[in-house]
């Protein structure tokens, strides 16, 4: 059983993946719930969404054409613990392909790495070289607490440009 549910839909600008849920997202049901992770405070400081959205009400920005997906859907917790549950890059790359979003944003470093197949110290963020047949993909700093060291807003406000000016 998935931990989140995705959320995506045809026609989408954005969709943001991450490794997988965390305890706290798992156990409410809602992506990015800790109180200490920047996501949302995130997603309106850089103007992707108009107002704070909280935690619970992740399925509504389908409206705001953006949806969620993560890598590991079974998993829970700290990716050293939650990846144990096994990562599906095929299934990810097969919904992305599907659902055909303008935009993917990992929303860390580890979760791009699994999806390229490279360690995480071969990735930078921001907007990675295109690749045929698939949408245009940015990796952006991990909003999580715990990586609160390597936090920068910078390559988030590339991203909120690139969907302002492409949208």
């Amino acid at each position: 059983m998935d931990r989140l549910p995705d959320q995506l839909q045809p026609g989408l600008r954005l969709v943001f993946a991450g490794t997988a849920a965390s305890e706290r997202s798992a156990a409410t049901g809602h992506y990015y719930a800790h109180p200490g992770n920047r996501f949302w405070r995130t997603l309106h400081a850089t103007g992707l969404t108009p107002r704070l959205y909280q935690p619970e009400e992740y399925p509504t920005l389908r409206q705001l054409g953006i949806g969620f997906t993560d890598l590991c859907k079974q998993g829970a917790g700290m990716d050293h613990v939650a990846l144990k549950a096994g990562v599906d890059v095929a299934g990810f790359t097969a919904k992305i392909r599907q659902y055909r979003p303008a935009t993917v944003a990992f929303t860390s470093k580890k979760a791009a790495s699994l999806f390229y197949g490279r360690p995480t110290s071969a990735i930078a963020l921001g907007r990675q070289p295109e690749q045929d047949d698939f949408p245009t993909v940015f990796v952006l700093s991990s909003p999580s607490g715990a990586a609160s060291g390597a936090w920068t807003l910078q390559p988030w406000l590339e991203l909120a440009e690139h969907i302002v000016t492409t949208a």
